[in-house]
C-alpha cells in the first residue's frame, strides 16, 4: 500500500485545518494526537501514527486516551515512530490534562462533602498505579488548609503512623484532617488495614484535640467514605 502522506489528504480530513475551520471539540482523539505530533515517519502519516500510539495505550491498564498515562516514556518509545522528543510531548500533554481536571474539579471543591472531595481526588488518584495517602488539614471553619502526601507506593496503609499524620496538622494548626487513599485496583472496598488505621488515627486525634474527619478511599469511577457509611463519628469543628 503507498504511503498517503497529509498532504495528499483533502483539506477538510487533515486534523490541523479541520481543527482551525470547525474547532478542536470536532477532531476525533487520533486527530487530537495527530496535531500534537505533528509529523509522522517516511512510512506513516501522523494519524496513522495517532492511531497506533491510541492501539498501544490501550493495552495498558486503561483504554483510549486515559491509558496514555499509564505508559511510560520507554513505553512510548517502543512504538514505532516515536522517539524521546514525541514521548516526553506525549507524557507532558497527559500531566497537563490531569492538572487541568484536577484544577477545575479543585474550584467547586466542597470539603463538607465526602463526594465532593472523593469527584476532586478521584481525577489525581485513579489513574495511579501505586497506593498514595493523603492528609488533608482544615481550619475551625472547615476552610481547606492544605494537604500533604505521605506516602507513596505503601502496600500497607498500618506502615502510615498516626504521629506521620498528625505531624503537619499540628504544625498548622489544624483542627480537622481528611486521610484519602487509592486501591490501584479500582476497588474502593476499605481492607482491614483499612479499618484498622482509620480507628488508630480516630482515637489519636481525639486526645490531641484534631478531629478525623473522614478516611475516603479511591477507586475507579467509585468512593468509599468512613464517615457517609457511619464508620466514623464526629461533630463540626
Amino acid at each position: 500500500m503507498n504511503h498517503i502522506t497529509m498532504k495528499q489528504l483533502p483539506a477538510e480530513e487533515r486534523p490541523y485545518e479541520k481543527c482551525i475551520s470547525i474547532g478542536a471539540e470536532a477532531l476525533t482523539d487520533s486527530e487530537l494526537l495527530a496535531v500534537i505530533l505533528r509529523t509522522g515517519t517516511k512510512d506513516m502519516n501522523s494519524l496513522t501514527l495517532a492511531g497506533n500510539v491510541l492501539a498501544a495505550a490501550g493495552e495498558s491498564a486503561a483504554s483510549g486516551l486515559p491509558g496514555l498515562y499509564h505508559l511510560s516514556v520507554q513505553d512510548l518509545m517502543a512504538i514505532p515512530g516515536i522517539g524521546r522528543v514525541k514521548a516526553v510531548q506525549l507524557k507532558c500533554i497527559g500531566e497537563l490534562s490531569r492538572r487541568i481536571a484536577a484544577a477545575s474539579a479543585r474550584q467547586t471543591l466542597d470539603m463538607s462533602s465526602p463526594q465532593s472531595i472523593a469527584e476532586y481526588y478521584m481525577e489525581k488518584l485513579r489513574h495511579e498505579e501505586q497506593e498514595h495517602l493523603y492528609s488533608l488539614m482544615l481550619d475551625a471553619r472547615s476552610n481547606y488548609m492544605g494537604e500533604r502526601m505521605l506516602s507513596r507506593g505503601t502496600a500497607n496503609a498500618a506502615l502510615i503512623t498516626p504521629r506521620e499524620i498528625f505531624a503537619e496538622a499540628l504544625r498548622r494548626q489544624a483542627l480537622g484532617i481528611v486521610i484519602i487513599h487509592n486501591h490501584p485496583s479500582g476497588d474502593p472496598s476499605p481492607s482491614d488495614c483499612d479499618i484498622d488505621v482509620t480507628s488508630r488515627v480516630q482515637h489519636s486525634g481525639a486526645m490531641l484535640g484534631i478531629q478525623l474527619l473522614d478516611h475516603i478511599v479511591i477507586g475507579d469511577h467509585k468512593y468509599f467514605s468512613f464517615r457517609e457509611q457511619g464508620l466514623i463519628f464526629n461533630h463540626d469543628i
